[in-house]
């Protein structure tokens, strides 16, 4: 049986429990982050400890262990996982409270770490590319915290689903942000481009890792506005995250993306990003 960690101790899955009185039930009110394990060895771990902390401070709520603390509990899920290739989930929340908006005094926050196996994208997409799909992007206006507040994300990545895509793509005010469960890289003009890291687009470590790779191998690159024009006449797209690292997207909204095929660009890095899984 698999192991969890919930509020200070280990126990397997099926025995864990939370009260219905808790503020991430009741109110999303709460934050989470994944960590993808390779061969055992957590990537970036501190990158995504450091982003867990920042989503605390972005709601207010101290964070529950240093990162000491936590490097320890989560690395005793990982070796003992069935896996050695998983994902790691952290979530916090405020707390168990009556149900009142306001921020209750007093309580704990509710923590919950757990690992499970974590498969590679499908061969196929990687060799073919995805289709995705773009939509207006209504949800709120601080993407850049990791909250458990999802709805607007399921319920946008829910009409990729449907129409038998992969991702879907947002455009606010004529701007390229994200994916629905990804951050976006495009080459345009031979050069890879992302759109800005701001309150609007969630830092997404393995979209920083693609970066630093570019600009460490000498691949031209750009962090800028990327408007929905420029999206449509792109010669790669690619999504990025911390489980599916760098998949191709080759069909937008029914249109080839480039030559229809995954592109140079995009290849190079995603070869370059293998070789940060060895330990």
């Amino acid at each position: 049986m698999s192991q969890v960690y919930l509020n200070g101790q280990f126990m397997p899955l099926e025995e864990a429990r939370i009260p219905v009185l808790d503020r991430g039930f009741l109110f999303g009110d709460g934050v989470y982050e994944v960590i993808p394990v390779y061969q055992r060895h957590p990537l970036a771990l501190e990158r995504h400890l450091h982003r867990l902390a920042g989503s605390l401070a972005g709601i207010r709520l101290d964070n529950p262990h240093s990162e000491e603390e936590w490097t320890a509990l989560l690395l005793r899920l990982v070796k003992d996982a069935p896996d050695s290739d998983q994902s790691l989930y952290i979530q916090v929340t405020r707390g168990v409270a009556p149900r009142d908006h306001g921020f209750p005094q007093g309580i704990r926050p509710t923590v919950l770490a757990m690992a499970k196996p974590m498969a590679p994208p499908p061969a196929a997409w990687l060799a073919q590319g995805v289709s995705a799909i773009t939509r207006e992007d209504f949800r709120w206006l601080r993407c850049d915290l990791k909250t458990t507040a999802l709805l607007a994300n399921v319920l946008l990545r829910q009409q990729a689903l449907d129409e038998g895509a992969v991702e879907c793509l947002l455009i606010r005010d004529g701007f390229v942000t994200e994916g629905a469960a990804s951050n976006v890289v495009l080459v345009i003009d031979g050069v890879l481009c992302s759109p800005l890291r701001n309150h609007l687009v969630l830092p997404g470590i393995t979209l920083a890792l693609v970066l630093e790779l570019a600009q460490r191998h000498g691949i031209p690159f750009a962090e800028r506005s990327i408007g929905e024009a420029e999206l449509r006449r792109a010669e790669e797209v690619w999504i990025t995250s911390s489980t599916r690292e760098m998949l191709p997207v080759t069909i937008l909204d029914g249109v080839p993306v480039g030559n229809g095929k995954p592109g140079p660009v995009g290849q190079r890095v995603l070869s370059l990003y293998q070789g940060l899984k060895t330990p």
